[in-house]
């Protein structure tokens, strides 16, 4: 009821244990805090706020638009409704060292279990499309050492990411990831890895967690939880697949609305009343009032 009932000291305690029980965990992007309540109910290990997301709910595209405020604001709202510890995507760490530093206090205090910061030039493009560039490895290493010094939650988990693959190749990737840990990330994500291969590649160069991406209509082949788990991966993001399947619904339900002028024959489609009654709990919220508010004349 109202928030989670587990400290967010926990949770960061919880998903650093998780990262080194040696089986994937598996994150679902949430869209909003109920898609998260509902990514906690069928059983998954956390959730991720994925700033293509937060970019397109705005409706704007993932080019680096979006700001540290809003960024928190909406993955703070998301890290409140559930037990399960949220990893958000902090770009690039939204401007030099300073800002780098701030942002992950700012995440820290919004109740995230941890964020991933890239090496892209600032502003950055989304991960998956063509004509990125990076920043010197000495760039992104400083931004890695003002986030370390900037945590006050040691649990608090700092995932650096590296987008050299597609400018660099994947031996530069590698080599970038090996200095990334050496300046203190505590995990790695590899983005655009054509195949399983190549994650085994990066899981074979590091000595921390890995993390890999598998977005629809992008670089990576889709590969199952099991071959990640076989290639070594520990975290597994799925970043837009669940605002593509509602956007997609959502569309398909307004040509219907616009073309039969009812939304009669879209009802079987819904999500009812009571189900959604019971993810948010109504139930819990009433006995609460009732128990508290029993004045009558």
């Amino acid at each position: 009821m109202l928030h989670a009932t587990k400290p967010v000291h926990d949770k960061r305690a919880h998903f650093r244990d998780e990262l080194r029980s040696g089986r994937l965990l598996r994150l679902p992007g949430a869209f909003n805090p109920l898609t998260a309540v509902l990514i906690a109910e069928l059983g998954f290990d956390g959730v991720y706020v994925s700033g293509a997301v937060l970019s397109a709910d705005l409706a704007l595209p993932d080019i680096g638009l979006t700001t540290l405020t809003e960024v928190a604001g909406r993955a703070g709202q998301i890290a409140r409704v559930t037990d399960l510890p949220t990893l958000v995507d902090a770009d690039t760490g939204f401007g030099e060292a300073m800002n780098v530093a701030r942002t992950v206090q700012l995440l820290e205090d919004a109740g995230l279990a941890g964020c991933h910061l890239e090496d892209q030039v600032n502003p950055k493009r989304c991960g998956h499309l063509d004509g990125k560039s990076v920043v010197a490895t000495e760039e992104m290493v400083r931004r890695i050492r003002a986030a370390v010094a900037a945590r006050r939650d040691p649990n608090f988990v700092l995932c650096a990411r590296t987008d050299a693959r597609a400018v660099e190749g994947l031996a530069a990737a590698t080599e970038r990831a090996r200095a990334y840990v050496d300046a203190g990330a505590d995990m790695i994500f590899p983005e655009a890895m054509a195949d399983a291969a190549e994650f085994a590649a990066v899981r074979k160069a590091v000595d921390v967690p890995i993390l890999a991406n598998m977005t629809e209509f992008g670089k990576s082949e889709l590969l199952t939880a099991a071959t990640l788990e076989s290639a070594g991966v520990n975290l597994v993001i799925y970043p837009v697949t669940l605002l593509r399947i509602a956007m997609g619904a959502v569309e398909d339900g307004l040509r219907r609305l616009l073309a039969d002028g009812t939304q009669a024959g879209l009802v079987d489609r819904m999500q009812t009343r009571a189900r959604l009654y019971e993810l948010l709990d109504y139930a819990a919220y009433n006995t609460f009032d009732t128990s508290i508010f029993t004045f009558r004349l």
